[in-house]
């Protein structure tokens, strides 16, 4: 997105959004994927932080921000960064695609005050034409998510966003050397909550408060502890409980689908193929298959099958 700040002229640009992130229940911040015709563009001052990410072929663009001209040829993966309050104008020669992150003022504050750093450093500044390649990774991990046929748990989404602010504002989470792990108590207590609330939408934030920890340094400490990420772990534990179940056979698809914690049914059937290898309704089918194997009778030697047809026989005769 080329931001700017407001000139009294017309808008002659239009935007269709091919996009959104609005239904994949993300919370803070959001995303969508834009096309952008050519032709001037103004966009008031927002309440949320702004980063718009240039997609496909270079465009030339001249856009007025923070008081500020700007010029140049925008590339694939150039991001723009435009904080709270600020308005702006711009221009592209060319219609473009934009990758366009809104970031809620409070999930940036959070993220910022969980870093502990000095305030004159902890800011998200307006940035144009940023070419950043760990941060292009992490906006081309969310549009992944956001293009995605069954996207991610929404913890996913939080993490990659979360990880965005901390590279804007040029922070990191830094270890001591005595801890680079959770303490048993507390890898328990997370681990305990994560199982008592598979069902429900789990946020970074609330794990990390039960670890008594910021969201940067529990997401560190958690890969280190566990061995894999934190949305990682929940979405694995969501499959293995929805095994479970579905081997237990009290329940329908669709309601273990909500039970462990899944959009819906077709959800659950994406991660389980993904990590099992099996479909809900193979593992139905091989569940269903050995019960019957189970009750067919067994002989240990000829003489037993003889006698059970024989038997069988004898009943059928005395109908």
């Amino acid at each position: 997105m080329h931001a700017v700040t407001p000139i009294p002229q017309p808008h002659s640009g239009s935007r269709v959004v091919l996009r959104s992130s609005r239904l994949l229940g993300w919370q803070g911040f959001g995303a969508e994927l834009v096309n952008v015709s050519a032709g001037l563009h103004r966009i008031p001052a927002f309440k949320y932080h702004r980063v718009g990410v240039h997609v496909g072929a270079p465009v030339r663009a001249r856009c007025m921000c923070n008081e500020r001209r700007y010029s140049r040829i925008q590339a694939h993966g150039d991001a723009d960064v435009i904080p709270a309050g600020l308005e702006g104008q711009w221009s592209d020669d060319a219609a473009c695609t934009i990758f366009s992150v809104w970031i809620g003022e409070a999930f940036a504050r959070r993220t910022v005050e969980q870093l502990s750093l000095k305030s004159s450093d902890a800011q998200l500044r307006p940035q144009f034409q940023l070419r950043d390649p760990r941060f292009q990774y992490l906006a081309w991990a969310l549009r992944a998510e956001l293009e995605a046929d069954e996207a991610s748990d929404p913890l996913y989404a939080e993490s990659l966003c979360t990880a965005m602010v901390v590279r804007l504002i040029g922070g990191a989470p830094t270890l001591d050397d005595k801890r680079r792990t959770l303490a048993p108590r507390t890898a328990a207590r997370v681990i305990e909550f994560i199982e008592a609330h598979l069902d429900q939408r789990l946020t970074l934030s609330e794990l990390a408060a039960l670890a008594e920890l910021s969201v940067p340094h529990f997401k560190v400490l958690f890969r280190e502890t566990l061995g894999m990420p934190v949305h990682q772990y929940v979405v694995r534990r969501r499959v293995e409980r929805a095994r479970a179940l579905l081997l237990h056979g009290k329940l329908d698809a669709s309601q273990i689908a909500l039970d462990t914690g899944f959009a819906h049914q077709s959800h659950m059937a994406h991660w389980m193929g993904r990590l099992l290898g099996v479909t809900p309704r193979e593992l139905v089918k091989q569940r269903d298959a050995q019960i019957t194997q189970l009750r067919q009778p067994s002989f240990t030697n000829p003489g037993d099958a003889l006698r059970v047809v024989s038997r069988d026989r004898g009943r059928s005769q005395g109908n």
